[in-house]
């Protein structure tokens, strides 16, 4: 047992050198492919780079009315609202095609200086701290900060002196949230992703009130009238209440080509135009919000969450096996490969796992959220599944292996033809757990805009105002989809059992 043990310490000695030194590699890999992006950028052809490409790439966060959010437009969900018409014209001028891409607001900045997008619109401020990370268009918006408040609270918060002390929303990443931080004394300031979560957050009593922008605070006044509005009190230059475009570090020439969009859009006052479109469709989102009215919402959600959880499944088996067979070889090095691997997968998030395989790895390689969902998500079920398998592996008793040798069988047979099938046997139930854990968790890739059940029932809570209805009815189709998937996972294992 002594020996033994000796040579576990060894090998891990030799998995944490592993892990280390495969962290340094894609460390320096995502450092070569930084310079080599800000070597283009210093020749500056991000304009040039859109007119060859025929296409201005814009990312945006599109729950936050009337800036930017979703509505159902013949059928079919599409975003709208003020800043969508500034980046249409923007592109029209360029005489490029607008392509929109739909992520988290604290990852628009991320988007533009990793290459997923040519510039990031969404009532974003130019702050002097957002300044030193990446470059802005003049300022093509001046709308201001204001509270939301619930209206049965309207006498107990009259001014934002009266919210010290109180607990405050606000969307994380956003200049709002900083603001309540700083000015407001003794406030306890809770951050979420989505202004739709904060809305029914404070309308659930989670929060006293919402640091949002005034144009926002105006549109949800106007479609709920359990919300009132109160000025914030904050005295702030123009780029602390200014909406700007962002773009990349040294896009110096695509800022300059935008900027001339501005001045024109600035000249004709088109935002007032802009805004009036945006008040028009938030208007019709109130006519119909029953569930059944947004069941092609729903459905689509559904057959994103299938779609990513069966290829997920697929090639996350596919990896278990070939994981959990490096772990039965006498090469100590794809031992220690495999073992490393599985350890790095299982003790990081899932969530940062797919940030990492879509903006990370997409300063080399340019893959699709859809895809890099899809990669994270089968890279992190295969790590599980090779540990299931190895302990299927393990539990064939050695009596069957003997019997496999002394009739002849290679190494390769035995485990094909031997252990293989009665270790998949023995571990079918937590195989079954596996696959339905999947479903479940394969809704984080909503997070870099992959339209499954959680994308699509964040746009009906934005686009209806209600916010528990839609989760309830998400929870009901997850429920729905993980226990047919039971059901069928006990057919074929009684039927296993029955073969036995």
């Amino acid at each position: 047992m002594g020996i033994i043990k000796v040579g576990e310490g060894k090998l891990m000695k030799k998995n944490v050198k592993a892990i280390i030194q495969t962290i340094l590699l894609v460390v320096t890999l995502l450092t070569v492919g930084l310079i080599q992006t800000n070597s283009a950028s210093a020749a500056d052809t991000s304009l040039q780079r859109v007119k060859q490409r025929g296409e201005l790439i814009m990312a945006t966060s599109p729950d936050y009315p009337p800036y930017e959010f979703q509505v159902n437009k013949n059928g079919k969900s599409q975003i709208v609202g003020m800043d969508i018409d500034v980046a249409k014209k923007v592109a029209k001028d360029l005489h490029v095609k607008l392509v929109i891409k739909s992520m988290n607001f604290d990852s628009l900045l991320v988007a533009i200086q990793t290459g997923k997008a040519d510039m990031a619109i969404g009532g974003i401020n130019p702050t002097a701290e957002r300044r030193q990370s990446v470059d802005f268009s003049k300022i093509y918006y001046s709308g201001g900060q204001s509270f939301l408040i619930n209206s049965k609270d309207v006498n107990k918060y009259k001014s934002v002196k009266n919210l010290r002390g109180a607990t405050i929303g606000a969307q994380t990443g956003t200049l709002q949230y900083g603001l309540a931080k700083k000015r407001i004394p003794n406030s306890t300031v809770k951050g979420m992703d989505k202004s739709t979560d904060l809305v029914l957050a404070l309308k659930t009593n989670k929060i006293d009130a919402l640091g949002i922008e005034k144009p926002s605070a105006e549109a949800y006044v106007k479609n709920d009238p359990t919300l009132k509005m109160i000025p914030s009190g904050y005295h702030l230059n123009k780029n602390d209440v200014g909406a700007a475009i962002a773009f990349k570090k040294g896009s110096t020439s695509l800022v300059n080509a935008v900027n001339k969009s501005i001045d024109q859009i600035k000249k004709q006052d088109l935002t007032s135009k802009y805004l009036a479109s945006a008040g028009k469709y938030m208007k019709v989102n109130t006519v119909n919000t029953s569930m059944w009215h947004y069941w092609s919402y729903f459905a689509k959600g559904v057959e994103y969450t299938i779609l990513i959880s069966l290829i997920s499944t697929l090639f996350g088996v596919i990896i278990g096996v070939v994981l959990a067979l490096m772990r039965f070889t006498k090469q100590k090095w794809l031992r220690g490969l495999a073992i490393s691997y599985t350890e790095f997968i299982r003790g990081t998030p899932l969530m940062v796992q797919v940030m990492f395989v879509y903006f990370g790895i997409g300063v080399v390689i340019n893959i699709p959220a859809l895809l890099s969902g899809i990669i994270a998500v089968s890279l992190n079920s295969g790590a599980y599944v090779a540990e299931i398998i190895r302990g299927g592996i393990n539990s064939v008793e050695k009596g069957q292996t003997e019997a496999a040798e002394s009739l002849g069988l290679t190494k390769s047979d035995m485990m094909r033809y031997v252990v293989l099938p009665q270790a998949f046997k023995n571990i079918w139930p937590a195989l079954g757990n596996e696959f339905i854990s999947l479903i479940k968790e394969s809704s984080i890739v909503s997070i870099i805009g992959v339209t499954d059940l959680i994308y699509q029932l964040n746009i009906v809570r934005a686009d209806t105002y209600r916010g528990v209805i839609p989760i309830f009815v998400a929870m009901v189709l997850y429920f729905v989809m993980t226990f047919l998937l039971t059901r069928l996972l006990n057919y074929y294992e009684g039927k296993m059992k029955h073969a036995g």
